[in-house]
C-alpha cells in the first residue's frame, strides 16, 4: 500500500492533490498559513475531512445560527452527539436526526444500516439508552428498477441493523418524487432515555489523562465518507463504494452495554463516537472542546487491515468505535468492562497542555496540527442566495381548483399514490416491540414509547412536505414544523423540541442557498412559536445528480411528552355514534398537493398559507381537549385532506364507516391541504364541553357501524364507498407498485 513518504508535500501543492481530496486553492493556503509549511499527505487529508461540510458546516453555519436553541427544559443544545431535554423526575430524553444519503444511494443496504448504527451511537455516547428509532425517507416514484432496489435494499439495511441491535424502529415517513429519482434520502433518528446525573460530554479534559480506543479495529472501509458526503454523486457509483462503510449490530449491541456501564465509572472523563471522519474527528473535537491537545501513536490502534498507514488510519470511518478519554492509572478499570463483553479497548494516546494534534507512526511524527485549527478554525462561507425565478412564476399564480368530475374515483386515485398509500411493506420488516415499551407501533401520525417504571411516554414522529418547500421555502418550512408538532398532539402529547435533517442540493447555486435560507427561516418561526428549540441536528449537501437538485428537504424530527399515559389517544375512529368534528378552515389550497400531482403531473402555484398564531391556538386547545378526556381520536390533515383522512380513520375498525355532510366546492372540501386543520371524534355526552374549548370548528358527521364511508356536499351524494374495499386499495398500492414491471 501507499506509503504516505510516497508523495512529498512539494508534490500535493504542485499537481493540487489536495483538490481530490476537497480542499480548493483558498483553503490550501489557509493551511499553509496555519502550519507555516506545507501541509504533507496525511495532514492534508485531515484538513480535507475536518473541513468538509458534513464536519464543519462551513457553508450552512451562518444559516443554523438563527435556530431558537434553548428553552427552559432544554439540557444540551447542539454542539454535542444528541441533544438532551428535560421530562421530569430527574430523567431525559436524548435525540438526534442524521443522514446517510450518498452511501445509501451507492451501496443502499449498508449505506442505510451504517446510517442507523452511527445515529444510536450519536445517542449512547451521552450515557443514554437508544429506546427507539425513525426514519424519514426520499424515493423516486416508482416507475424504474433502480428506484424499487433502491427502496427495498434502503428497508432491508435499515431493518437488519435495527432488528439485531435490539432497538425497536417505531415508525417514521416515506415520500417518493421524481427528483429523488437518483439521489435517496436517508435520515435516521435515534431516541434514548437517560438520568441526568449520567449526561456525558465528548471532551478530553485532565493534563496526562489517556486516550483509549474501543470497539471494533479499524479498516480501510469509508475512508473519506465525510468528504464523500460532501460532494455531488458520481456518475459511476462504483468509483464511490470505497467511502461506504460496513456495519455490525452485534457489536455495536455489546459496545451499547459496554459504554453505558462504563459511564457509571468516575474514571472516565469523556466518550465520543467515531463518526464521520472517524478517529480524526471525535480526537480534535474533543482536545478543542476542552481546551487540551492530543497525541496519538498510531500504532498501537487496532488494525483490521494489514500495513494501513497513517492517511488511513485516521479517515477510515469503520463502524462501532468510541474513543474515551480516562484518567491516568485508572485505565485497566475501564478496559476490563469493555473485556467482559468481549470488546477490545487499548491505550493509544494522552491528553496535552499544548493545544495540538500531534500523531506518531513508526516511530516518526506523521502530522504536528493546531486542534483548534481542525475544529473551530475552518473557513465559514457567507454565499450568495437568489431568490429562485419559480417562486417568482408561481407566487402570481391563482389557487386554482383542479377539475375533478368523480370524487369517489379521485379518492381510490389518492390513496393508491406511494406517498399516501400504507407503509405496512415498510414497516412490517420492522421490530417495532423489542424492548416491549412500545404502545403505538408504525402507522399512526406518532409513535409512542412507554416510559418503564412511571405512567409517562414519549410520542415521536418525523416530517417533511418537500413539495411546499420547493413551491414557497419559507411557508414550507414552517409546515414542516407545524406538521411534526400537530403529529405530536393528535397523540395527546406535548411537543418539546425538534432535531433537523437539512437535506439540500448544492449550495454554490445561489437559487438552492435562498432556499436553505429561506425554510430555515420560517422553520425558526414555526419552532419558536410552538415552544420546540431545535436541539440538534444535521446537513445534508450537495444532493444532486446529473446537474439536478432533489427538492429540498428539512425533515423535521420532533419528540413530546405524555404525562401519562391516561391522555393516549388514537388516530383512528373508535365507536358508532361518535360525533365528527374538522378543526380550521378549508379553502381553495392545491399548490404541491397530491391532487395536483394526480391530475397534472406537476407542482407549481402557491403552497397552502399558515398562520403560526392559529395553529399554536389550535394545537394547545385540540392538546387541552385530549387531556380533559373530551377526545376520543384525533388525526390532523396532510396530504389527499379531509377525503383521505375520513377513509384512514375508518380503515381495521371493525366495521366502522362515517356519514360525512359538507357545503361547498366538493374538491375543494375533500382534497385541500390547507394547514393548522384536524379530524376529532367526540362522544356525544362530551359534545358542550368540548365545544368550549375549541374555537374553530365544524360539526360535520357521526360514525356509523355500516363500514361504508358517506359523503354528501351541499346534500348530493359524491361518495359511497365500503371502507373495507378502500383499505385494499391503500394497503396493496405499494406491493402491487413494487411487482409490476418498470
Amino acid at each position: 500500500m501507499l506509503s504516505t513518504h510516497d508523495i512529498s508535500p512539494e508534490q500535493i501543492e504542485r499537481e493540487k492533490l489536495y483538490t481530490d481530496m476537497g480542499l480548493n486553492d483558498q483553503e490550501y493556503d489557509m493551511v499553509k498559513n496555519i502550519l507555516k509549511r506545507r501541509p504533507n499527505f496525511t495532514e492534508t487529508g485531515i484538513f480535507s475531512v475536518m473541513w468538509s461540510e458534513h464536519c464543519s458546516y462551513k457553508t450552512s453555519k451562518p444559516l443554523l445560527k438563527k435556530f431558537p436553541t434553548e428553552g427552559p427544559h432544554v439540557l444540551q443544545g447542539p454542539g454535542e452527539g444528541a441533544g438532551v431535554i428535560d421530562i421530569g423526575d430527574n430523567q431525559a430524553v436524548v435525540f438526534k436526526v442524521e443522514s446517510h444519503n450518498h452511501p445509501s444511494a451507492v451501496e443502499p443496504y449498508q449505506g442505510a444500516a451504517t446510517g442507523v448504527g452511527g445515529i444510536i451511537r450519536d445517542v449512547f455516547s451521552m450515557g443514554a439508552r437508544p429506546i427507539a428509532l425513525m426514519n424519514s425517507l426520499r424515493f423516486g416514484n416508482f416507475t424504474t428498477e433502480r428506484v424499487k432496489y433502491l427502496f427495498q435494499e434502503v428497508v432491508h439495511g435499515i431493518a437488519g441493523y435495527g432488528n439485531c441491535v435490539g432497538v425497536p424502529t417505531v415508525g417514521g415517513e416515506v415520500q417518493f418524487d421524481d427528483s429523488y429519482e437518483d439521489n435517496p434520502l436517508v435520515n435516521a433518528m435515534c431516541v434514548g432515555l437517560i438520568n441526568h446525573d449520567d449526561i456525558q460530554k465528548g471532551i478530553a479534559k485532565g493534563i496526562g489523562n489517556t486516550v483509549l480506543y474501543a470497539g471494533a479495529p479499524t479498516g480501510r472501509d469509508g475512508i473519506h465518507g465525510a468528504t464523500f458526503a460532501s460532494d455531488d454523486l458520481a456518475e459511476d457509483s462504483n468509483k464511490d463504494r470505497p467511502a461506504v462503510q460496513v456495519g455490525d449490530p452485534f457489536m455495536e449491541k455489546l459496545l451499547i452495554e459496554a459504554c453505558l456501564e462504563v459511564i457509571h465509572s468516575d474514571a472516565l472523563v469523556g466518550m465520543q463516537d467515531m463518526g464521520a471522519a472517524g478517529l480524526t474527528s471525535s480526537a480534535s473535537e474533543m482536545a478543542s472542546k476542552a481546551g487540551t491537545g492530543l497525541e496519538m501513536d498510531l500504532d498501537l490502534v487496532p488494525q483490521r487491515e494489514q500495513n494501513m498507514n497513517a492517511y488511513e488510519l485516521m479517515l477510515s470511518e469503520s463502524q462501532e468505535r468510541m474513543l474515551l478519554v480516562v484518567k491516568k492509572g485508572r485505565e485497566q478499570e475501564i478496559i476490563s468492562i469493555f473485556e467482559k463483553y468481549g470488546l477490545q479497548a487499548v491505550a493509544v494516546g494522552e491528553v496535552m497542555e499544548e493545544k495540538v494534534f500531534r500523531l506518531k507512526q513508526h516511530g516518526e511524527m506523521v502530522a504536528d496540527i493546531p486542534v483548534d485549527a481542525l475544529a473551530e478554525e475552518a473557513p465559514v462561507y457567507h454565499l450568495p442566495a437568489k431568490e429562485a425565478e419559480y417562486f417568482k412564476e408561481y407566487q402570481q399564480m391563482d389557487n386554482k381548483v383542479p377539475a375533478v368530475e368523480h370524487h369517489a374515483e379521485m379518492l381510490k386515485q389518492l390513496l393508491q399514490q406511494p406517498t399516501i398509500a400504507s407503509k405496512e411493506w415498510v414497516y412490517d420488516q420492522y421490530d417495532s416491540m423489542v424492548q416491549t415499551n412500545t404502545v403505538v407501533t408504525p402507522g399512526s401520525d406518532a409513535a409512542v414509547v412507554r416510559i418503564k417504571g412511571t405512567d409517562k411516554a414519549l410520542a415521536i414522529t418525523t416530517d417533511c412536505n418537500s413539495r411546499y418547500i420547493y413551491l414557497d421555502p419559507e411557508t414550507g418550512g414552517k409546515i414542516a414544523v407545524a406538521e411534526a408538532a400537530r403529529n405530536i398532539v393528535c397523540s395527546g402529547a406535548r411537543p418539546l423540541g425538534l432535531t433537523d435533517g437539512l437535506n439540500f442540493g448544492n449550495p454554490t447555486n445561489p437559487e438552492v442557498f435562498w432556499q436553505m435560507e429561506k425554510s430555515v427561516e420560517g422553520m425558526s418561526a414555526a419552532s419558536r412559536m410552538l415552544e420546540t428549540p431545535v436541539i440538534s441536528g444535521n446537513v445534508s449537501l450537495f444532493n444532486q445528480s446529473k446537474g439536478t437538485s432533489i427538492f429540498p428537504t428539512p425533515v423535521v424530527g420532533m419528540v413530546g411528552l405524555l404525562e401519562s399515559l391516561d391522555h393516549l389517544i388514537p388516530n383512528v375512529f373508535q365507536q358508532e355514534g361518535d360525533l365528527i368534528y374538522l378543526i380550521g378552515t378549508t379553502n381553495a389550497e392545491f399548490g404541491g398537493s397530491e391532487l395536483q400531482k394526480v391530475v397534472g403531473d406537476k407542482y407549481e402555484g402557491k403552497a397552502p398559507a399558515i398562520d403560526l398564531e392559529v395553529e399554536a391556538s389550535r394545537q394547545k386547545q385540540l392538546h387541552e381537549a385530549i387531556r380533559s378526556g373530551f377526545v376520543q381520536s384525533a388525526h390532523d390533515l396532510a396530504e389527499g385532506g379531509l377525503g383521505v383522512v375520513l377513509a384512514e380513520s375508518t380503515f381495521d375498525q371493525n366495521g366502522l364507516g362515517a356519514d360525512v355532510h359538507l357545503a361547498g366546492d366538493p374538491t375543494v372540501q375533500m382534497f385541500s391541504e390547507s394547514q393548522s386543520r384536524f379530524l376529532v371524534t367526540v362522544k356525544p355526552k362530551n359534545q358542550e364541553a368540548f365545544e368550549k374549548v375549541i374555537n374553530d370548528y365544524q360539526h360535520i358527521g357521526t360514525v356509523n357501524g355500516s363500514g361504508m364511508l358517506n359523503v354528501t356536499v351541499n346534500n348530493a351524494a359524491i361518495i359511497k364507498e365500503d371502507t373495507s374495499q378502500l383499505s385494499k386499495l391503500w394497503k396493496g398500492a405499494i406491493p402491487c407498485l413494487l411487482k409490476s414491471k418498470a
